[in-house]
C-alpha cells in the first residue's frame, strides 16, 4: 500500500500562484515541476503516485515539499550559491601588470594574454579581467610621429588649400603623385565566379607576374585625370611627366601639388622648373601626403581595379589601368567637392 506523505495546506494565495506557475509556458522548466510537485502533495497523493506522475526521483520531490513547507512559495527557488572564494591575491594583480608593460624573454616580442596566466598561475579570463579593469591593452599598438611636425605646415596648407578654394585666373592646379609597385597576381586555380548564395571565389594561392607603377595627375576643378604606367619610380619618369603636362596645359599657368618624396626635388626637376615661368611646384607638409587630392583617385582606383584583379603579366596590368583612367575620364570625372563645413580644427 502506497504510504502518503504529510498533507500540504495551501492557502487561496499560494494555490493560485502555484497554478499559474504550473499552467506556465514562460516559466522556467524546473520552477514548473515545482509547483506540480506541491499541488500533487495538497491534493493527498502519495509519494509513489508523485514520483510517476512528475518522473522525478523520491529524494528531489521530498526536497520540495520540505523545503515548500519550511519557507511558502519562495522556498520552491534555487538557492544562491556560495561559489568559489577569491583566489587572485594582489600580489598576482600586480605581476599580470607589470609583465603586460615590460617586454617579454625568451624571443618574444609581445606577451600574450594566455602566456602572462601561465607565468603568474591564473587562468586566461582571469588576466583578461585584471587588464580590463587597469585600462591596458598589451595586444594594441599606436603609431605616432617621432620627427617634428612641419614648421611650415600652417604656411604650406593654406596655401594648397587656398588653391583648390579660389585657383589663380587662367590657371590649372594639378595634384601629382605615384602608386608604386601594383602587384600583377594570377591565381593557381580559375576564378570561380559570383552566384546565388556564394561571393566570387580565388584560391588563396597566387603567382606573382611582376609589377606596375602608375604616375597619375588629378586636375583638381575638372577631375580629369592624366596617368602613365612605368617599370620604376625615378626622377627621370617624373620629369618626362611634367613635361607631358606643360606639353598638355600649354596655353595655361600650371600649379602642381606634389609631395616631399626626394625625387620631386631632384635637382633636374628643380632645374627644369627654374626655367618655366608658366609652372609653380608646391609641396604639401611633411606627414601631410593626404591633403594631395590624387590620394583620393588612388583610393577609388584601388577598389575598383586592383582589389581581386587576376593578370597573367604585367603588360595586362598596364594596359588595363590605362583603360581604367579612359573610361573613368569619359564617365565620372568630376572635381571632389569640399564638404567641411564645420568650424577650422585646432592646430596644436
Amino acid at each position: 500500500m502506497a504510504r502518503k506523505g504529510q498533507p500540504i495546506e495551501l492557502t487561496m494565495e499560494d494555490k493560485q500562484e502555484l497554478l499559474t506557475m504550473s499552467r506556465s509556458h514562460k516559466l522556467e522548466r524546473r520552477y514548473v515541476e515545482r509547483a506540480m510537485i506541491i499541488l500533487h502533495s495538497a491534493e493527498g497523493k502519495s509519494l509513489d503516485s508523485i514520483v510517476e506522475i512528475t518522473g522525478k526521483s523520491k529524494p528531489i520531490v521530498n526536497k520540495w515539499r520540505q523545503r515548500f513547507r519550511k519557507d511558502g512559495l519562495k522556498g520552491l527557488k534555487d538557492s544562491p550559491r556560495s561559489g568559489k572564494p577569491k583566489t587572485i591575491t594582489p600580489e598576482q594583480k600586480a605581476m599580470v601588470i607589470e609583465k603586460a608593460c615590460t617586454k617579454p624573454g625568451g624571443g618574444y616580442t609581445n606577451w600574450s594574454q594566455g602566456r602572462i596566466g601561465k607565468e603568474v598561475g591564473i587562468s586566461q579570463s582571469k588576466v583578461f579581467q585584471i587588464l580590463r579593469k587597469a585600462d591596458l591593452k598589451p595586444h594594441k599598438i599606436e603609431y605616432w610621429c617621432g620627427k617634428p611636425r612641419d614648421p611650415e605646415f600652417e604656411q604650406k596648407m593654406i596655401n594648397i588649400v587656398g588653391l583648390y578654394m579660389n585657383p589663380p585666373e587662367n590657371a590649372i592646379v594639378i595634384c601629382v603623385d605615384e602608386k608604386t609597385q601594383i602587384q600583377a597576381l594570377d591565381r593557381t586555380q580559375p576564378e570561380l565566379p559570383l552566384r546565388s548564395g556564394e561571393p566570387k571565389r580565388q584560391t588563396a594561392t597566387y603567382k606573382r607576374n611582376g609589377t606596375v607603377s602608375l604616375i597619375a595627375a588629378l586636375a583638381v576643378h575638372t577631375g580629369e585625370v592624366t596617368a602613365n604606367t612605368m617599370q620604376s619610380n625615378n626622377a627621370d619618369n617624373f620629369l618626362k611627366f611634367l613635361k607631358s603636362l606643360n606639353r598638355k596645359y600649354r596655353n595655361k599657368k600650371i600649379h602642381i601639388i606634389a609631395d616631399n618624396l626626394s625625387i620631386h626635388k631632384h635637382k633636374d626637376v628643380k632645374e627644369w622648373i627654374g626655367g618655366k615661368r608658366k609652372i609653380k611646384l608646391h609641396f604639401t607638409p611633411t606627414y601631410s601626403s593626404w591633403l594631395n587630392q590624387v590620394e583620393i583617385w588612388f583610393n577609388i582606383l584601388t577598389k575598383d581595379v586592383v582589389k581581386g584583379g587576376i593578370w597573367k603579366s604585367s603588360q595586362q596590368l598596364a594596359d588595363q589601368l590605362m583603360e581604367y583612367v579612359k573610361t573613368y575620364n569619359e564617365t565620372r570625372a568630376k572635381p571632389f567637392q569640399w564638404t567641411y563645413t564645420g568650424d577650422p580644427l585646432i592646430i596644436s
